[in-house]
């Protein structure tokens, strides 16, 4: 069963969510208990500080200890300073920690996904197993609480669910594995699908092998106040779907005809290009062939501190690696993938080599060279006149890039 407050249009007021998170936890039978709460990270919008508030006046004194383990993914860790703002300071009895996804003894094997169910579970994309790993403390707790998000998302179709499970805890294998798994299908044919992708079959697969109850209050944020749409609490999987749905009306909108450049305004929530390619990701679908997407940041400085690989691999279209997967394969994956949904759609071969769809034009921090050596278009940030930009009649501008996906009707 799931419960559901709110929908596509208008946002609900704190109160009402606080009264909906606590009666919904007082409801789940969470005396005595352990409980791991797994929340997003600083790169998406959530007003957590209200949420974990709430879930605090319920939990404290109640439960058997809570642990809150914020949902890196194989994002950099985030500074104590960093936590406190991000989940609106201390609560007492509750444990705050990285999901320290680069230390092994942080992190617990469940098993194995076989080739056979891997082959089923991706529609034949690809036939080898997998082993589920992810962080200790989902396994210590009797008790896992998902707090996050549901966004159109370019690897799984929508974010949230059993996404915070893998890859946001979970170890870089599987990580890897699902995101090329995303790749192969392409960001531009995944994001925004609603139901359960291939990707998504895999995810929920592998978070059945938790031995612990796994519950989630997913949201539906609107995208650039962190006020509420609304809000599910249940299992993962139903409470996921019920969001997804508010999601895919919420967060899509459309257009009756492509345009010739898009004009990415990328919020200071994403610091790198790691995650500030999401102004891509949202916009891919829109763009004509031979178009152009500009990527507007000057606050980033790198394409990925965590990730330094990108920079040597370059960004290239899917059929660059596949075509040449003698020379790619021992990378990871998950950067393989990174490259192709940044890249986009395009086409390789020996004769006349790579040729993109559109045009990636990143106007950031990032020096000329290095983006350059990456197989980027690079314009000065400096010389970019973004009311100019506004007023030209072949420019599309997104500001707060990175959450609402544009699709073509």
């Amino acid at each position: 069963m799931v419960e559901v407050i709110g929908g596509a249009e208008g946002v609900l007021d704190d109160a009402v969510v606080r009264a909906f998170v606590v009666d919904s936890l007082n409801r789940a039978d969470l005396d005595g208990r352990s409980v791991c709460v797994i929340v997003p990270d600083g790169t998406r919008s959530c007003p957590l500080p209200l949420l974990l508030s709430a879930v605090h006046e319920a939990l404290d004194g109640r439960a058997g200890g809570v642990t809150v383990l914020v949902a890196l993914g194989t994002h950099a860790a985030m500074s104590d300073e960093h936590l406190r703002a991000h989940l609106g300071g201390t609560y007492p009895g509750f444990t705050v920690r990285n999901h320290e996804w680069w230390e092994p003894g942080a992190l617990v094997s469940l098993g194995e996904i076989p080739a056979g169910r891997v082959a089923e579970l991706s529609e034949g994309r690809l036939r080898t197993p997998i082993e589920v790993v992810l962080n200790r403390a989902v396994v210590e707790h009797d008790v896992c609480l998902v707090i996050g998000p549901v966004f159109p998302h370019e690897v799984v179709g929508f974010s949230g669910g059993n996404k915070y499970f893998f890859p946001g805890v979970a170890g870089q294998e599987i990580i890897d594995f699902s995101h090329w798994l995303g790749a192969l299908i392409t960001s531009a044919d995944i994001i925004g699908t609603t139901g359960t992708t291939p990707v998504r079959a895999l995810i929920d697969q592998a978070a059945a092998m938790i031995p612990g109850r796994r519950l989630a209050l997913c949201l539906v944020v609107e995208s650039g106040t962190g006020a509420l749409h609304a809000a599910a609490f249940g299992p993962p999987e139903t409470a996921w779907a019920a969001c997804a749905g508010v999601s895919a009306r919420a967060h899509v909108r459309y257009l009756d005809a492509p345009v010739r450049r898009v004009l990415s305004i990328i919020p200071a929530r994403y610091d790198d290009m790691w995650t500030g390619a999401k102004g891509f990701y949202k916009v891919e679908p829109i763009v004509a062939d031979g178009g152009q997407v500009i990527l507007y940041a000057p606050h980033i400085t790198r394409i990925s501190a965590m990730h330094p690989e990108i920079e040597r691999i370059g960004y290239h279209c899917r059929d660059y690696f596949l075509k040449q997967w003698d020379r790619f394969a021992g990378f990871h994956w998950g950067v393989l993938a990174h490259s192709t949904h940044l890249r986009g759609a395009g086409t390789w071969d020996p004769g006349d080599g790579e040729r993109g769809r559109v045009t990636v034009t990143l106007a950031t921090g990032i020096p000329e060279k290095v983006v350059r050596g990456a197989n980027l278009d690079y314009l000065d940030p400096r010389a970019v006149d973004l009311d100019a930009y506004a007023a030209d009649p072949e420019t599309f501008t997104v500001p707060q890039a990175g959450e609402v996906l544009f699709r073509l009707r």
